[in-house]
């Protein structure tokens, strides 16, 4: 408890100079800086090699410290109390007099905002007095990290400091829902579309556009840098072979998310074999077809952008 302590006040002192620190979130790590700062952001989009054009997820600690940035609605006041601290993101509309750097916004009037509830992440915030902007802690459209080993491997000594939080609880970034207007989902992640269909007592639209409005949108994404082939039931014999249920015959090639056709326990695993694929110096990839429910569905938008060509 005490070391945790350090860290979080480390972490803190790097921020406040508008430096970057790793941070660990329930979903996976993020890249975080000064959400108003012009320098701090700056310093995200290099370190990542992102494209500016691609807006920044922004961190909060309580709905309080939002309402000096964003607009808020009873949408938002529904879904808030239900999930949040949670792996759901929310676009709202920014206000005028927010402090918000338009590095993360590509200036435009709306903001992606999130609740954390990861535990050292939750008494970091609380600790300063500005949000975190906070991508994921890899470099773009490559595969995100649910542990510090992951986040070390993608940056080595680049960035100041990695708040050790242990492996992510749910693996799989946030789901994006817009409330300006018409509630819409924009991405699929680690709040299931169902429990938020469950709130509205409707079916939520999935909109998946083409240009980027919000972060995670790139067609390529979440990417190990090699093929993917998907909906596989038989692999050639150099690739690497993704499961969802164990096999009678197993070989060192297959690779499972889960054993069980579990889809929770699946997502959280993902990232992790993908890497673990990669490291193991494999050239492509075989994927047996995941279920597309509930987590199957953010599962296999993930496959799909990471084997985009």
């Amino acid at each position: 408890m005490k070391n945790n302590l350090s860290n979080i006040k480390k972490s803190k002192y790097y921020l406040d100079k508008n430096e970057c620190v790793a941070i660990p979130t329930e979903t996976v790590y993020g890249l975080a800086g000064n959400a108003y700062s012009n320098k701090a952001t700056s310093k995200i989009f290099k370190l990542k090699k992102r494209h500016k054009k691609n807006p920044l997820i922004v961190h909060y600690d309580s709905f309080e410290t939002l309402k000096k940035d964003c607009y808020t609605n009873n949408h938002f006041y529904k879904l808030y109390k239900k999930f949040c601290p949670g792996p759901i993101t929310f676009v709202l509309k920014l206000k005028k007099d927010s402090k918000i750097s338009k590095n993360v916004t590509n200036n435009k009037n709306t903001l992606a905002v999130r609740f954390p509830s990861h535990p050292l992440t939750k008494k970091l915030l609380k600790l300063l007095n500005y949000p975190l902007a906070a991508p994921s802690a890899n470099i773009s459209t490559k595969i995100s990290p649910v542990s510090i080993e992951d986040v070390m491997e993608e940056f080595g000594n680049k960035i100041k400091f990695i708040l050790n939080g242990g492996r992510c609880k749910i693996g799989l970034e946030s789901t994006i829902i817009s409330l300006v207007g018409r509630p819409k989902i924009l991405r699929l992640g680690g709040m299931e579309k169902s429990r938020i269909n469950y709130i509205f007592k409707k079916n939520v639209q999935y909109n998946k556009i083409d240009r980027i409005t919000v972060p995670g949108q790139s067609n390529l994404h979440y990417s190990p840098g090699i093929p993917i082939r998907l909906n596989i039931l038989k692999p050639k014999l150099s690739e690497a072979f993704i499961l969802i249920k164990k096999r009678k015959k197993t070989s060192k090639s297959h690779y499972y998310l889960s054993k069980t056709k579990n889809l929770k326990e699946a997502a959280r695993n993902l990232y992790k074999i993908l890497r673990k694929i990669k490291n193991d110096n494999y050239k492509s990839i075989a994927v047996e077809k995941i279920p597309n429910i509930g987590f199957g569905e953010a599962i296999n938008d993930r496959l799909k952008r990471a084997s985009t060509k």
